[in-house]
């Protein structure tokens, strides 16, 4: 079977969402909230944190915010998704491009999983490892849930030094945010495109090519 463009975007896709979630849901399912184990050293851990808003870790606006980013989200893969099938369609469009708005479409999708049914499918991790579809039945309703993050980097953890106005003596932990396998595809999508495949998405460097016939 020859892999096609298309092909291989969805192949990436499918990935991405299957690595996230697997991921995801092997933590909710063995670890309470807010336990740790180091992987390498003391600079990567799983920490299991379950994030109600926005990536890593930031929170917006409430069960109001919560709905729009929900929402919002859903609108981005669609987007998106249209989006890779029109440039599908053309024969000027790079591998690349597509992997790009391939991960970020796997990503967005990852975390709309997360917010749509995590709340309905399990119970609470708060002192305990949560229950897949408990009797009693989930910690929130459709929409609502929480995102599950664990992938953390404190590969700086120090102080501000005391003669440094504000911050003197503070701690300070470089990467502090706490993400998941959802954000590190869009964010990789995200740079990959800015950095290395600007020029495709400038009309005067670009060809004009008519769309492939359906």
């Amino acid at each position: 079977m020859k892999l096609t463009t298309g092909k291989i975007t969805i192949l990436i896709i499918a990935a991405v969402v299957v690595l996230d979630q697997a991921v995801k849901i092997w933590i909710k399912t063995t670890m309470p909230l807010d336990r740790e184990f180091a992987v390498f050293g003391n600079w990567f851990l799983i920490h299991f944190t379950e994030n109600p808003g926005m990536a890593f870790g930031m929170k917006f606006g409430g069960e109001a915010g919560k709905l729009f980013l929900s929402a919002f989200r859903i609108v981005l893969v669609i987007f998106i998704g249209m989006m890779l099938v029109r440039l599908n369609r053309r024969t000027d469009t790079p591998m690349g491009v597509m992997a790009g708005f391939a991960l970020i479409l796997a990503g967005a999708a990852g975390n709309i999983i997360d917010s749509l049914f995590y709340g309905m499918l399990f119970g609470s991790s708060v002192g305990q490892v949560a229950t897949f579809m408990p009797e009693a039945g989930g910690y929130s309703s459709f929409l609502f849930g929480n995102v599950v993050d664990m992938l953390y980097f404190p590969i700086i953890d120090s102080r501000w030094p005391d003669w440094l106005p504000f911050w003197g003596g503070e701690e300070f932990v470089f990467f502090r945010p706490i993400f998941n396998v959802a954000d590190a595809a869009i964010s990789t999508g995200v740079i990959y495109l800015l950095l290395f495949k600007r020029a495709f998405f400038t009309a005067k460097n670009r060809p004009a090519v008519e769309p492939q016939p359906e």
